[in-house]
């Protein structure tokens, strides 16, 4: 969608979420701003994917001098180890076509970085106070969302993690089964949350989830108390005249992004093919810690200054527990098997942790801005290396690059969406004889959502219909 707006354009996986985001827009609000809404938003809008308990990236633009920076507010690994006091088990979550085995409980949770984020870009970039950002989201969880046929479809994928305890069975499920489409989830407690988030009450929510992991998790008051932000430097990339920002180190998704847009020669399906196994073939130069992968949404935003934020945000998938009072979970990123293949503590000590999650601010040679990003596990790469060739090598508009086909190639195999024009689809799956042909556009391969301010002025948005993406332009 295209229009000559005046106020700005976002793009998120909820109607709620982008709403909130537009609505910050529609006052006054600059990028950041909306971003921030829009966030608190996701945590009761898309409670699977985003939580108090999480973290994430956000990459931001500032429109009066050009400057872009990296706000880094993902997870990081507890200071000590506590063997005896590791609680954790194993639940599978079933996809239809498969399950897969993941670790949860108090014994899988890192240090959220979540409400120090949102402080952080609040402190930096924000132009409405914090309480007034959060008041839509807690207003909608005491009130209560209806659950989207995605959304259902999620909890449906993770509930044995949604009915680990008596607790969270009692908000997510009746009668052990997940809220159905159209059916009401409504979270107080959650309200309470983010309203303590808008007063800076940090400290009650820390509390909090110190007594979840009394006894039975590796995470204390000392490791809530020495997380810091940190701001980077993106990693800056040249293709076809543009600048590119990318998620940098620690972060892995930007290395290899930057590299398959380095060795890509041409521009057609074989030629990405080729970048993408180039970028895998070479992973292990490319990563220096463990990466987390699952459990991601994003939010695009661009405003009329040319202020843009893109942000992606993760909480795993929950530990299975809600926190006393607060009606969340808190990450279970160190139960991850690229984390901690062996269920061992072998996870390294007081370290950030990598994760492929990549917000990306691309300043074109006309002048004009795109701010792309994508929920999607380890896929995220390739969702966006896909876009961007798109875009930038091939002419297409956003909204035309985003819907187009994809593919991701991991260890020799390739799953790709069997919509690629016919000869090349043959070609791909005669180079890759492992592979796997998905017929329609699935979630697997990400959501892809992103926003631009064209050179004339005007915006253009699009959200992913692979994760239930929406785009608002605010006039």
């Amino acid at each position: 969608m295209t229009s000559h707006s005046q106020k700005g354009v976002v793009a998120a996986g909820h109607r709620l979420t982008a709403g909130a985001a537009a609505d910050v827009l529609q006052s006054g609000g600059n990028a950041v701003d909306a971003a921030i809404a829009a966030l608190a938003m996701a945590c009761v809008a898309e409670p699977v994917l985003a939580a108090p308990g999480g973290g994430g990236f956000a990459m931001v633009r500032d429109g009066a001098s050009g400057a872009v920076k990296l706000t880094d507010f993902f997870v990081q690994t507890p200071k000590q180890q506590h063997p005896a006091k590791d609680d954790v088990w194993e639940i599978h979550a079933d996809f239809g076509t498969a399950t897969q085995a993941f670790h949860i409980g108090p014994g899988t949770s890192a240090t959220s970085g979540f409400c120090a984020g949102l402080a952080s870009l609040h402190k930096d970039h924000a132009s409405i106070g914090m309480a007034d950002l959060m008041a839509p989201a807690a207003r909608a969880a005491r009130e209560g969302i209806k659950v989207t046929a995605f959304q259902n479809y999620l909890m449906t994928v993770v509930a044995p993690i949604l009915t680990a305890t008596p607790a969270a069975s009692a908000l997510f499920a009746v009668d052990g089964d997940v809220i159905k489409p159209g059916g009401i989830l409504r979270n107080p407690e959650l309200g309470d949350a983010i309203e303590a988030i808008g007063a800076g009450e940090f400290a009650l929510l820390e509390a909090a989830m110190i007594a979840q992991q009394a006894d039975r998790g590796h995470l204390t008051a000392v490791d809530f108390d020495t997380y810091k932000i940190k701001i980077r430097t993106p990693l800056e990339v040249e293709f076809e005249g543009a600048k590119i920002f990318l998620n940098p180190a620690p972060a892995a998704s930007g290395r290899m992004i930057a590299h398959a847009l380095a060795v890509i020669e041409g521009g057609n399906a074989e030629a990405m093919a080729a970048a993408l196994d180039s970028a895998d073939r070479n992973r292990a130069s490319l990563l220096d810690l463990p990466a987390s992968y699952r459990g991601t949404t994003h939010i695009s935003v661009v405003d009329k200054h040319g202020n843009a934020c893109a942000v992606t945000t993760s909480n795993g998938e929950g530990n299975g527990e809600l926190v006393p009072g607060f009606g969340f979970m808190i990450n279970n990123m160190l139960g991850e098997e690229d984390v901690n293949p062996h269920r061992n503590g072998e996870w390294p000590l007081d370290a950030r942790m990598s994760s492929m999650m990549c917000p990306s601010i691309v300043a074109h040679e006309d002048g004009s801005l795109t701010a792309i990003g994508s929920g999607g596990s380890n896929r995220i790469r390739s969702a966006i290396f896909h876009v961007l060739v798109r875009m930038l090598r091939r002419g297409f508009p956003l909204e035309k690059a985003i819907r187009a086909p994809r593919m991701h190639i991991e260890g020799g195999h390739l799953d790709i969406e069997g919509f690629f024009k016919k000869p090349a689809l043959e070609a791909l799956t005669k180079t890759f004889p492992d592979h796997r042909i998905w017929p329609e556009p699935n979630m697997f391969y990400g959501g892809v959502h992103g926003v631009e301010m064209l050179a004339d002025g005007s915006f253009a948005g699009h959200g992913d219909a692979r994760r239930d993406g929406v785009a608002i332009i605010v006039s």
